[in-house]
């Protein structure tokens, strides 16, 4: 992508932080901020306690951590990058929020996405949701 292209596609057209978007990204960015902030204490302090658990909440921060700079970023390319994260989040959570209800005793603490995120009030589940729909709605409204 040329230079010229890389600024329109970070114009205000195409930026995907306006409108709700803001509120997107402010709570990525605390997802962010919490998720890293638990993994790194708890891998630190307590790795040999609950490994997968601790480990899984280390992805969850990876991965909010990138959504979170895609969406800042802006651009067409940030913007399928950022909904192909929200897509694996989802999964995460689904997956994660499942095996953690049949197989409690393999999490004997818990992730950032156990039991869909119940800890953290169901953002977890419901930040991807949201995340997918602005970006198809940015993409509708970009090619318009």
């Amino acid at each position: 992508m040329t230079a010229t292209q890389e600024k329109a596609a970070r114009s205000p057209r195409n930026r995907l932080v306006s409108g709700p978007g803001i509120l997107l990204v402010w709570l990525y960015g605390v997802m962010s901020v919490g998720a890293v902030s638990r993994s790194i204490y708890q891998i630190a302090t307590e790795f040999d306690r609950a490994p997968l658990a601790y480990g899984l909440s280390a992805g969850a921060a990876v991965v909010y951590v990138f959504i979170t700079y895609t969406l800042v970023r802006g651009g067409e390319k940030a913007r399928r990058a950022a909904l192909v994260c929200c897509a694996a989040e989802l999964a995460g959570v689904v997956i994660v929020g499942t095996w953690t209800l049949v197989d409690p005793s393999a999490f004997p603490d818990a992730t950032v996405w156990s039991d869909f995120g119940y800890g953290y009030l169901f953002i977890p589940v419901l930040l991807p949701l949201t995340g997918i729909w602005w970006l198809r709605r940015t993409r509708a409204a970009a090619a318009a």
